[in-house]
């Protein structure tokens, strides 16, 4: 077998590359173990949220944004595309510093935002404790549901030829190759890695960790919440590089659920639910919602996030071999940034101009070789 590109991974990253090369004509393969929209996709909160960390995360988060709201009239009902905002809530003055902050940098590059003083925050979600000094509205910023989220993607691809191999355990890739568990060899001009946090186990010298994460789905609670809801902490947590942290964070969902995160764990290899951690989480989110104590919760679960030391994915061609390109390293936004994602990749294998600056995300930023191997048999 023989395409112009395979993609490891069908995930919704992984699918919305797929459904971005196929539809510029190029034939193309997805190959997964296990099935669409798994993995860290099926652990995602569904989050499409803009984000300011660096220029660069903002330009990608806000352009990828962009993308969803033009394709949101062609969604899948299941999908769930709604745009509820976003509230980053403060809890004192030094927080609302950092509104105003954000406010300001929002404001200058176009997003359209709305400082919430402590009534207003009030009025938005009445059941917020008392006492929350204000936070930061982000109007355009959505949820949806990410498993069928991958599906729609998925299923487009498949509508312009591409080919899904599911089931599939990959053991090597490179070298224009990707060998199967089974022993048989799939070639492309291009192979793609998006294996998300499994990504370095088939590309030694990737720098990604895996980083745990857990969330918590409740009953139905409709009219319990409007918005998603995050700790301007949440940010300092996020940061964090080698220790364990929880924040507040919630989503309402369609259905009147309410999504409860979150945590992030370094160093944690198994996918059991850990209830210490789990614990910090709820205790945390009832710090900013005491009613969340008194309703009842129906699953929890745990993914890993794909995390990289600059906290920016790898999008591109991998300096060691001409071969092999990268898509991978989102950990908590690869849902929101999978279009843009795929759009960069597209372009560059194309020779299409991008419209956003691509270096940032290059993954030559994160290895001094810059050798480039011709693929075996190529």
């Amino acid at each position: 077998m023989m395409y112009d590109v395979i993609i490891v991974g069908a995930g919704i990253v992984g699918a919305a590359c797929a459904d971005e090369l196929s539809r510029r004509g190029l034939s193309v393969a997805v190959v997964d173990r296990e099935c669409i929209g798994g993995g860290a996709t099926a652990a995602g909160m569904g989050h499409i949220v803009v984000m300011d960390d660096s220029e660069a995360q903002f330009a990608l988060t806000r352009y990828s944004q962009q993308l969803w709201q033009k394709l949101r009239p062609e969604l899948a009902d299941d999908v769930e595309y709604e745009q509820t905002g976003t509230i980053w809530v403060a809890a004192d003055e030094e927080e609302m510093v950092e509104v105003r902050r954000k406010r300001d940098y929002y404001t200058q590059r176009g997003v359209p935002v709305e400082e919430l003083d402590a009534q207003a925050l009030k009025r938005f979600e009445p059941n917020l404790r008392d006492g929350l000094a204000g936070g930061l509205r982000v109007l355009e910023d959505a949820v949806l549901y990410p498993p069928c989220a991958a599906r729609f993607l998925m299923d487009r691809a498949l509508q312009t030829g591409a080919k899904l191999h599911l089931g599939c355990s990959v053991t090597e890739v490179g070298g224009g190759c990707v060998r199967l568990a089974d022993g048989v060899q799939i070639r492309a001009q291009i192979i793609v890695n998006a294996a998300g946090a499994s990504a370095a186990d088939l590309t030694p010298g990737v720098q990604i960790r895996k980083r745990k994460g857990h969330l918590v789905i409740t009953d139905r609670y409709a009219g319990f919440l409007r918005h998603q809801l995050v700790e301007l902490g949440y940010l300092k947590s996020a940061h964090s590089l080698t220790s364990d942290s929880v924040a507040f964070n919630v989503q309402p969902r369609r259905t009147g659920q309410i999504l409860i995160g979150s945590s992030r764990q370094y160093g944690a290899e198994h996918k059991e639910v850990d209830h210490e951690i789990l614990a910090r989480m709820l205790r945390r989110a009832e710090e900013y919602m005491p009613a969340l104590g008194r309703i009842s919760a129906i699953r929890c679960w745990t993914g890993f996030r794909a995390a990289t030391p600059d906290k920016l994915p790898l999008i591109g061609p991998w300096p060691s071999d001409r071969s092999l390109w990268l898509a991978t390293g989102h950990e908590g936004l690869g849902i929101t940034t999978s279009l843009g994602t795929a759009r960069i990749l597209a372009d560059q294998i194309t020779g299409a101009v991008p419209e956003i600056p691509i270096e940032p995300y290059l993954p030559l930023r994160m290895t001094s070789s810059q050798t480039l191997k011709e693929p075996a048999n190529a």
